[in-house]
């Protein structure tokens, strides 16, 4: 069907999409009147042009709908899951002319979605005697469990969200380190000045109870 002016029109638009999306997409021109494939770039299966479409009738389509629709799930007879987007061109009369299928193999995704979680996912409890002479791993553990619990970056911590934090160092022990003032202010990114404030208040009668 390469003589058909419609594959010409459409052909470098299919060419597009399938050079973008690679191996990983099949598109598919289809004849709505014939209801016949017309052309297929990187095909999935066996089908070809002059096979039948099966895309049944587009006039029990709401008419009020979009001419796009999608993306809706397909499988092939392997199992793979594709995502597929199926658009209805139409000519300058409003008939549909050609409809249009981008059919994407979800595999590659949903395999470097499953390698990206185990590499995200630890699987057992950290082992803490490792870690139990490391000070400033602590403060790093300590500082990063609270960025996490409360879903504030560090600059963005208020003075109760610091004060909370600090508790959680002093009951660590780690203010018992000589060196460790530097360090805690680095991670909490605030001026040491400011972090022997915080301090002397956490200190102050009744404090501790308060920031936690």
């Amino acid at each position: 069907m390469d003589d058909d002016p419609r594959v010409r029109t459409w052909a470098p638009v299919c060419q597009a999409v399938a050079a973008l999306l690679g191996p990983y997409a099949e598109v598919v021109l289809h004849d709505p009147g014939t209801d016949r494939i017309m052309a297929v770039w990187n095909p999935m299966s066996a089908r070809g042009p002059g096979d039948p479409s099966l895309l049944g009738e587009l006039d029990a389509l709401d008419p009020s709908a979009p001419d796009v629709f999608g993306p809706y799930e397909k499988l092939l007879a392997d199992g793979r899951r594709l995502s597929s987007v199926s658009a209805i061109l139409r000519d300058p009369d409003g008939r549909a002319s050609v409809v249009l299928c981008v059919n994407l193999d979800r595999t590659p995704l949903e395999q470097a979605a499953a390698v990206l979680s185990a590499f995200g996912a630890p699987t057992v409890s950290r082992p803490e005697p490792l870690f139990e002479h490391d000070w400033s791993e602590r403060v790093q553990h300590v500082v990063g469990s609270y960025v996490r619990e409360c879903g504030r970056p560090v600059e963005r911590l208020t003075r109760a969200d610091r004060l909370a934090v600090l508790a959680r160092l002093d009951e660590a022990k780690v203010f018992a380190v000589r060196r460790a003032t530097p360090v805690v202010a680095g991670a909490l990114r605030v001026s040491r000045s400011t972090l022997y404030g915080l301090l002397a208040e956490l200190r102050a009668p009744n404090a501790k109870d308060h920031a936690r």
